[in-house]
């Protein structure tokens, strides 16, 4: 990473793209991108893939998300208080005393999820915050006055929290699940053009939409590449920090490496080739099994098109669907320097098929 990378990054951050408008977000992907590939494909809800080579046959795709989660406006009272429904993941317990953006077409609303005093509520019977219980206050006492600032059912609600560094290689922000995977994918391109690698395939950077409501982007956009590897990254639970329980969750950490996933939906032989290249360039790696499905785009990738040898490469995380998720900088660079490295170990036609 160089400075202007982390400028790319710290701006990429910042911009909202929640599900289903990653839109500003993607075009600012694209416009970093542009330099290092040749042709740009996007479909219609908003993926966007950077292609090198478009003219090779054997295909390739590194693959990362663009959304974040949100939350959509689902009722307004008489007395102006909005009452929200979730768009993907977002938890309702982090949400009280936040300050959010309301998405409108006359621009961003300001607003806060409120919460009752401390003082005026029963200690006998206290109750938490619950998706039916909190409520976004804008200032307004009235239905009407909610309605002329712009806001409406289906207005689309995120969070405003920025990007920092945190003790000098930490990584802080909401939404680095996952575009900081969109970031290291971007990197991977930019390595290649500046050391004037030449694939012996070509080489499609894939950042899906809609993961965080179903895999959706992933599905809809493999089926447009129709690639022979897939290499995913998404992010996955650092489990050193409180109340997480190891047995369930494995063990995993930020500053330990990138993590390397079995799962029936990871082909073994590609996996085989990450660990055998990270062992031959010193990159340090972490391991993590998932029962039945990894959860992320890796399974849209690998159950399309009849099979496509898929592989997922994660980055620990801390306090994921928060508004302060946070990595470690050396993991990121690590992630990037095994996808690049990995890249080149692949030769054209290669399907790590257990019957060559």
């Amino acid at each position: 990473m160089n400075d202007n990378s982390l400028k790319f990054l710290e701006s990429y951050l910042n911009n909202a793209a929640p599900t289903g408008y990653e839109w500003e977000g993607q075009k600012l992907w694209m416009d970093y991108l542009r330099p290092y590939v040749d042709e740009f494909i996007t479909d219609t809800y908003g993926t966007a893939v950077g292609v090198i080579n478009p003219e090779a046959d054997f295909k390739v795709v590194i693959e990362g998300h663009a959304d974040e989660i949100s939350w959509y406006v689902n009722y307004i009272t008489d007395e102006g208080l909005i009452y929200v429904i979730r768009n993907g993941g977002s938890d309702h317990q982090i949400a009280t005393s936040k300050r959010v953006n309301i998405h409108t077409k006359n621009g961003i609303v300001k607003g806060v999820f409120g919460w009752p005093a401390i003082h005026t509520r029963d200690k006998s019977k206290e109750e938490s915050p619950k998706s039916d219980n909190i409520c976004i206050d804008v200032g307004c006492s009235t239905k009407k006055e909610v309605e002329e600032l712009g806001v409406h059912v289906g207005c689309v609600i995120t969070y405003p929290d920025e990007f920092f560094v945190l003790n000098e290689n930490k990584f802080v922000c909401r939404a680095l699940d996952n575009r900081i995977g969109g970031f290291m994918i971007a990197e991977v391109a930019r390595m290649l053009k500046e050391n004037k690698v030449e694939l012996p395939f070509g080489l499609y950077i894939t950042n899906s939409v809609q993961e965080e409501i179903g895999l959706r982007g992933a599905e809809m956009i493999t089926q447009t590449i129709k690639p022979n590897l897939a290499i995913v990254t998404d992010v996955c639970h650092d489990t050193t920090t409180p109340m997480i329980d190891k047995k369930k969750e494995g063990l995993t950490k930020i500053g330990d490496g990138p993590v390397i996933s079995y799962a029936p939906a990871v082909q073994n032989k590609l996996r085989e080739m990450l660990i055998e290249t990270a062992e031959k360039h010193e990159i340090p790696f972490q391991r993590l099994a998932a029962s039945r499905m990894t959860g992320t785009d890796t399974d849209a990738f690998a159950y399309s098109n009849g099979g496509v040898a898929s592989a997922l490469i994660s980055l620990p995380l801390r306090y994921m669907h928060t508004t302060v998720e946070m990595v470690h900088k050396e993991d990121v660079e690590n992630v990037i320097k095994l996808i690049y490295n990995s890249l080149l170990e692949i030769k054209s036609g290669d399907t790590f098929s257990y019957f060559d």
